[in-house]
């Protein structure tokens, strides 16, 4: 992204918006909140990315000469806006949520304080970067948590909605829990590991099935899987594959990975009849890995069946989360700054309840259970908000207000799980690499209660408000209904 100028990767409203404000107002300073409303694929919680291409959008954000002059040929902008635009630089300050955190819905995961003009410009970006990095890791998390321990490859790119998706879908991949990507420039950019077999046309191309298997032996000793299901996968396929590695073996040949992969059929009776095949003559530390339109699903289908599989490469559905295909984070407004320098709360109303936004500049506490170091709840509040984890704590659902939970003093922890990104327009946040962002994903993924992660009705991690930032929010709502 580094390389792209993405300024006007942007809704024209927001320029128009922004124009509008230069127009009739002071740029004063404002808070926008970016929440989703809900898990996708009804999962129990999802997966923060995307956060290292904000930063590069922000850090790169500038009207060129050329964006200046196509903005003139609109006919709808002054002479005077445009001039302010050729000068544009971001002056805010952004907080987020760490990459690979585990997330909820209806916190905010960034936090954007900045004139206005400014904030409403980098709205359609970052809900772009965001919403599509977030999808695809939450999807990367479920397909793995349904392999149970065994290797996912990401093997999306064909199917991607374009090159972009693919690219950065890869990445949120990585980040959900996947070994590899069989996307090379993916590798090359992010530094992950690059995975893949071969396509049926090797095989076709060559007189016979077993001097395709061989040749491709030949050329690649370490890391030697075959595609057996070409003509015949239990008649053909298999045997073949299996005179190859016996072959191999004969000439001292020890190759770091070798195993078949299957790619159409009954997966689970296939995997189980290769597997017996490939035991018998010898070559127990085989892989079978499979693929052929895989998601979650069917990959826990498999599992139930007793399927002999220990490697999964996943495409179309986890690349374009086929079944739940968009995000739906939100940007809102949250606050206004007065002339005496405070954030006066605002409030976006709506007859659906589930659209009534969290009112003024806030902050999350994520709040952990002492013994175990399970997630119990989080807890948005003002910034100015102080707690100390040796007192009680009393929380409560701000939708069912009689529901509360009492946490004795001592029992449980409290971390600040938003943090400054930006200040000023400053950088102040250096991006760990995707490894890295993997690794602590893993590790944050262990803080969630197995009911929470598993995939059908999972149990709700609930996200509550402070008493004052809950009192707050009804006295706004009070005095709009009077």
């Amino acid at each position: 992204m580094s390389g792209q100028n993405l300024t006007l990767l942007t809704d024209l409203y927001e320029l128009t918006m922004m124009q509008g404000y230069f127009e009739t107002q002071e740029n004063e300073t404002v808070i926008f909140d970016v929440f989703f409303r809900d898990n996708p694929n009804k999962s129990g919680y999802s997966i923060m990315a995307g956060l290292e291409q904000v930063i590069e959008y922000i850090k790169n954000l500038n009207f060129s000469y050329e964006d200046v002059d196509y903005l003139r040929s609109l006919g709808i902008f002054s002479n005077d806006f445009l001039h302010y635009l050729s000068g544009f630089h971001f002056s805010g300050s952004i907080y987020a949520i760490q990459e690979g955190s585990v997330i909820f819905p209806k916190e905010p995961i960034v936090k954007v304080i900045a004139p206005i003009m400014e904030a409403q410009l980098v709205e359609t970006a970052i809900l772009n970067i965001i919403n599509h990095q977030c999808l695809i890791a939450t999807k990367a998390s479920r397909v793995v948590y349904a392999a149970q321990g065994n290797g996912v490859m990401e093997f999306g790119l064909r199917r991607a909605q374009g090159p972009d998706a693919g690219l950065y879908g890869a990445r949120a991949a990585m980040i959900g829990g996947c070994v590899g990507t069989s996307n090379v420039l993916a590798g090359k950019m992010f530094d992950v590991p690059v995975l893949g077999t071969h396509a049926h046309s090797w095989i076709m191309s060559f007189k016979d099935e077993y001097t395709a298997f061989k040749e491709y032996a030949r050329l690649y000793p370490d890391s030697c899987t075959l595609l057996v299901d070409t003509y015949d996968t239990l008649k053909s396929g298999v045997p073949n594959a299996i005179r190859v590695f016996q072959e191999m073996r004969d000439a001292g040949i020890k190759p770091k990975s070798y195993g078949i992969r299957l790619d159409s059929g009954d997966l689970a009776y296939l995997s189980k009849k290769a597997r017996k095949m490939l035991d018998a003559a010898g070559f127990e530390d085989a892989v079978i890995a499979a693929s052929n339109d895989l998601d979650e699903f069917l990959i826990n289908d498999l599992k139930i069946q007793g399927a002999a599989i220990t490697s999964w490469g996943v495409g179309t559905n986890l690349i374009t989360s086929k079944d739940c295909p968009s995000f739906g984070g939100v940007y809102k407004l949250a606050a206004i700054q007065n002339e005496a320098g405070e954030f006066v709360p605002k409030i976006k109303i709506s007859e659906n309840t589930e659209k009534i936004t969290n009112p003024g500049n806030k902050t999350i506490y994520r709040i952990y259970d002492k013994e175990t170091g399970k997630i119990r709840a989080d807890l948005i509040c003002f910034v100015d908000e102080i707690y100390d984890s040796s007192e009680d704590l009393l929380l409560f659902d701000p939708n069912a207000t009689w529901k509360k939970t009492l946490l004795p003093g001592g029992t449980y922890t409290m971390k600040e799980i938003l943090q400054p990104i930006f200040i000023n327009g400053e950088c102040k946040y250096q991006s760990p690499s995707v490894k890295e962002i993997a690794e602590f994903c893993r590790l944050e993924k262990d803080t969630l209660w197995d009911e929470t992660k598993r995939l059908f009705n999972p149990h709700k991690v609930y996200v509550d408000l402070s008493r004052k930032l809950y009192d707050t929010k009804t006295k706004l709502l009070n005095r709009v209904n009077i």
